[in-house]
């Protein structure tokens, strides 16, 4: 299993529409076959952080995320456009 963590950084202005890009985002990506979790979050004390937390099967699963049309649609045409930073983590299971 594939697990990490996306944190992304928005201006306030853009608020409402990175909530409005990841709901279809999020509701098309938990209907993949080889998604296990995908959980976005805003931080609690700055609405403007976004965190999701992501499992995919395996690397084919994310690999497959990563090349879908709702992907290309409202992460790289959307969220990517308004982000103003962005970090990754690779996180391995314990348990």
């Amino acid at each position: 299993m594939i697990s990490f963590v996306v944190r992304m950084r928005f201006a306030p202005e853009d608020r409402e529409r990175v909530t409005e890009a990841l709901r279809p985002l999020t509701e098309a990506t938990r209907r993949e076959p080889g998604c296990v979790t995908y959980i976005p979050h805003e931080l609690a004390e700055d609405p403007n952080t976004i965190l999701i937390y992501e499992q995919f099967r395996d690397s084919a699963a994310q690999e497959a995320h990563r090349n879908s049309a709702h992907f290309r649609e409202y992460a790289i045409g959307g969220l990517y456009q308004w982000m103003r930073e962005r970090s990754i983590e690779d996180w391995n299971a314990l348990a």
